[in-house]
């Protein structure tokens, strides 16, 4: 926390004189970061696995606590809205594909490695604009409830599932909060998809690390729309058995990142 605070000053000013250059890929490069990815997960198994049964385990938790506080209607949202703050807690798993792609010997305790760099001002800045953006989502999905199915809680989940299915207005909630989740994603996707390796690797600044972002999805339209996708079907598969299988998609995916983002961004 103290090496967090010290950072922060200018993280939001560019240092490294020399700008990222963001490179055209194909979707042929998607599939090869996803393979790079399953074998960075492959060699680190033990201790991937280890750091990832920490978000099955909070998801479960915080279902548990929607159901005790009647919060049932933000069960989805907030399940949903883990896609929001993922690449933050990426973090760890790109630090350990940097290491091994330097040919470093890393162990569990290599996540942590994040906590020593000099990006960690720049990386918690970065962090809590999409932690921001989670609760936006949250308030907007609870908002949503309100004005549709709402006011009220829901008597149970049957009830709160039959008339989301089977009234207008829970139609209405469907599909407006479908259209919203969309527009958190893609904002997101804008804003991160390169923007954590690329403070990990580099000594830049937050803005010049968005902006770099946003240029790579702008140049790169359709392989970022369809890595978007993929992230969102990993998801949904891996929340699907009560989120174990997230214990192997986001280990994936999140290697998988580190090589996307060698990939788009050049020195």
């Amino acid at each position: 926390m103290g090496s967090a605070a010290q950072s922060m000053e200018g993280t939001w000013e560019a240092r490294d004189t020399a700008p990222p250059v963001v490179r055209r890929i194909g979707l042929a490069d998607l599939r090869d970061s996803l393979v790079q990815g399953a074998r960075d997960f492959e060699a680190c198994r033990t201790d991937v696995i280890f750091l990832c049964l920490i978000y099955p385990v909070a998801g479960l938790i915080m279902a548990r606590i929607a159901f005790d506080y009647g919060l049932l209607p933000l069960i989805f949202p907030l399940v949903s809205g883990f896609a929001l703050i993922a690449p933050l807690f990426g973090v760890g798993l790109y630090e350990i594909s940097r290491r091994r792609e330097r040919g470093i010997e890393t162990g569990w305790t290599d996540v942590f490695g994040v906590l020593r760099s000099p990006a960690l001002g720049s990386i918690a800045v970065l962090g809590s604009l999409l932690l921001a953006l989670f609760a936006l989502w949250l308030f907007a999905a609870n908002l949503l409830y309100t004005v549709t199915l709402g006011p009220d809680a829901p008597v149970s989940a049957l009830a709160f599932a039959r008339d989301a299915v089977t009234t207008p207005q829970g139609w209405t909630m469907i599909a407006v909060g479908v259209g919203l989740g969309f527009l958190f994603a893609l904002g997101v996707l804008v804003i991160s998809v390169v923007s954590f390796p690329l403070l990990l690797d580099r000594d830049i600044g937050v803005a010049t690390a968005i902006q770099t972002s946003v240029r790579a999805v702008v140049q790169n339209p359709l392989p970022m729309a369809v890595w978007g996708l993929i992230i969102a079907a990993g998801l949904v598969i891996g929340t699907i058995p009560l989120l174990v299988g997230l214990a192997i998609v986001l280990p994936i995916l999140g290697h998988a990142t580190w090589h996307l983002y060698r990939k788009v961004v050049t020195r």
